[in-house]
């Protein structure tokens, strides 16, 4: 595990970050659950978020991608101000900037498991026949790498082993080259042969350049992919 950082602008930039959830069910009590977190991660790291349940890892990872806003503090990515971001400026960040691979794939039903795969590569202009047949051919060399059956490319993946839409998944959130990936459990459901195929998969963004994130429960792929571990239940 490497703990090198690289130079220059970071890609990640987190002030003070603090995030805190009502809890009206319980007469409006408030619970603290980011403190004034700071972390910067420059292209080509992998920080691994470390710490038990309740730490705030996945919170961390819901503000990085704008599903949470923050209560205070603030969060920098390429250049852009989540914290303050229009609904417009936060499509286009997830768009052209951050991937995302959660621990459950959300799809629309009935859409074949291909599109589903090649559809990010497609988000940016109208239909072309030259780009969506790249974006088929992309599509269709990762699902190989993750081995998924190709009986399966043509069936939606809602119908799919845990395992198999994971692989989905994955495919799904590294097919488009971002600058700024966030990883929640990436090999959760996976069996050996898979994570290892993940790991190669993550070790290969870092290595063109993705500033990572990422939650990794299993130890040897933390180990695997991380530059360096922040502890969330550290001061």
């Amino acid at each position: 595990m490497s703990t090198g950082a690289n130079a220059g602008a970071a890609a990640i930039e987190v002030r003070d970050l603090a995030k805190s959830f009502v809890l009206h069910n319980q007469g409006g009590a408030e619970l603290q659950v980011l403190s004034r977190r700071t972390l910067e991660v420059h292209a080509g790291e992998c920080v691994a978020l470390q710490g038990r349940s309740g730490s705030g890892k996945s919170t961390l990872l819901k503000c990085l991608y704008a599903n949470y806003r923050a209560s205070a503090g603030s969060i920098r990515i390429g250049g852009t101000d989540v914290t303050h971001a229009s609904p417009r400026e936060l499509l286009r960040l997830r768009r052209e900037t951050i991937g995302y691979v959660s621990q459950f794939l959300r799809v629309i039903p009935r859409v074949p498991a291909l599109a589903v795969v090649a559809e990010p590569l497609l988000e940016d202009g109208p239909y072309d026949e030259r780009a969506a047949t790249h974006a088929r051919q992309e599509a269709e060399q990762l699902l190989l790498r993750l081995r998924v059956p190709m009986r399966l490319w043509s069936v939606a993946p809602a119908t799919f082993s845990g395992g198999e839409q994971q692989r989905i998944n994955v495919a799904r959130g590294l097919i488009r080259k971002r600058p700024v990936l966030l990883l929640d459990e990436p090999t959760a459901s996976l069996d050996a042969e898979n994570r290892f195929t993940v790991i190669t998969l993550i070790n290969e963004a870092r290595a063109a350049g993705a500033a990572i994130v990422g939650i990794f429960h299993d130890r040897e792929v933390r180990d695997a992919v991380a530059t360096r571990v922040l502890d969330m239940e550290a001061a």
